[in-house]
C-alpha cells in the first residue's frame, strides 16, 4: 500500500484521505473562504422573491443555479429580464441548458441498471442541441452553465477557447456527474471546469483530500433533497469552510429535484418556488451565523465580488 500511495502522490493525488483535516491555504480572489449558492431559481418570479429576501436579511447570495428544468422552456423575454435583474443585483447565474439524457428518446437511464450510468449526452445531434441552448442563453448575457458530461465539458472548453462560446463563460460540473475523489477533481479541472460539485455525502477527510489536489472552488451540498438522502450539514459548515476553502455552500433541500415529481419540473407552482427561495436565503443566514460563532476568522464574500460570472445583458 505504501508503494501504491506514493505512486498516487506523484501525480498530485493524496495517497489517503486527509484525516488530520488541514486548514486550506487557498481562498477566493477577494480573500474569502466561502460563498453561498442557492439552487432552483427557475423563473423570474423566483429570482424576484430571492432578491427581496436577500435584501431584507442583508444576506449576500453569490451564485444561483437556475432553470434546472431547462432554459429551453423560458421565452426570450423571460431570459432577457432574468439576466437584467441578476446583473443589477450582482449575482452569478449558472444556467442549466435543456437538452440532456432525460429529454432524449432513450430510456436506459431510467432502468435499474441504467440509473448507475450517470447523466451523459447521447450522440452528436444532442451535443449540438446542448451547444445551441448554451449559445442562446449566452446571447442574452448569461455567463455560467451547468455541465454533467465530461466529454461535453471538454468540447465546450474547446469552443470557449475558439470564441464560439464567449471566452468569459464559466462551467460548473454538477453533482449528477458523480465525482467523489481528488483524481476526479483533477480530471475536471484539466478539462476546463471552473468549479465542481462532488457527491454530497463525502466525509471531511475526503473533502480535505480533494482540496489538496485542485485549485478550483468546491461546491458543497450543505442541505440536500430527500431524494439524495435528505441530509443537513449546517453544523459541519465551520469545518467544511476551513478545510475546503474556497468553497460554495449549496442549499438545495426538498422532496426530489429532477426525478419523478421533482420540484424543478416546469409545472411546479411559481408561488411555491418563490416561497421556497425565501426559505433558502434564511438557511444561508443560519449557516453564516454558525460559522461566525465557531470559526469567526473565516470570511464570507460580500455581495457581487468581481470574479463572479454575473450576466452581461
Amino acid at each position: 500500500m505504501d508503494e501504491i500511495r506514493s505512486a498516487m502522490e506523484k501525480f498530485g493525488v493524496p495517497g489517503r484521505d486527509l484525516y488530520d483535516l488541514p486548514t486550506s491555504d487557498k481562498s477566493f480572489p477577494d480573500g474569502a473562504n466561502y460563498r453561498m449558492e442557492i439552487s432552483g431559481v427557475e423563473r423570474l418570479s423566483t429570482l424576484e422573491a430571492l432578491v427581496d429576501e436577500m435584501e431584507k436579511r442583508n444576506m449576500p447570495i453569490h451564485r444561483l443555479i437556475s432553470t434546472v428544468m431547462g432554459c429551453t422552456l423560458l421565452t426570450d423575454d423571460e431570459l432577457e429580464n432574468f439576466a437584467k435583474l441578476a446583473a443589477e443585483k450582482k449575482v452569478e447565474v449558472i444556467i442549466t441548458p435543456g437538452p440532456r439524457s432525460s429529454w432524449d428518446t432513450g430510456r436506459q437511464l431510467f432502468t435499474p441498471e441504467g440509473a448507475i450510468s450517470g447523466l451523459r449526452v447521447r450522440g452528436s445531434d444532442n451535443l449540438s442541441y446542448l451547444i445551441a441552448d448554451i449559445k442562446r442563453a449566452a446571447d442574452f448575457g448569461f455567463r455560467g452553465f451547468l455541465v454533467t458530461d465530461e466529454g461535453a465539458l471538454w468540447l465546450l472548453s474547446k469552443l470557449r477557447e475558439e470564441g464560439v462560446i464567449p471566452k468569459d463563460v464559466v462551467f460548473k460540473v454538477s453533482i449528477f456527474a458523480g465525482h467523489a475523489n481528488a483524481a476526479g477533481g483533477k480530471v475536471l479541472e484539466s478539462l476546463g471546469a471552473n468549479t465542481f460539485n462532488p457527491l454530497g455525502d463525502l466525509s471531511l477527510p475526503m473533502f480535505a483530500s480533494i482540496r489538496s489536489a485542485i485549485d478550483i472552488p468546491i461546491d458543497i451540498h450543505i442541505y440536500l433533497s430527500d431524494s439524495f438522502g435528505g441530509f443537513n450539514r449546517f453544523w459541519e459548515a465551520p469545518e467544511l469552510a476551513r478545510i475546503a476553502s474556497p468553497c460554495y455552500f449549496k442549499i438545495e433541500p426538498g422532496t426530489a429535484l429532477a426525478a419523478g415529481g421533482g420540484i424543478y419540473k416546469p409545472w411546479t407552482d411559481e408561488g411555491f418556488l418563490a416561497k421556497f427561495a425565501r426559505e433558502k436565503v434564511k438557511h444561508a443566514e443560519i449557516i453564516k451565523g454558525i460559522i461566525d460563532k465557531y470559526q469567526p476568522n473565516l470570511k464570507l464574500s460580500a455581495l457581487g465580488p468581481s470574479d463572479l460570472a454575473i450576466p452581461k445583458p
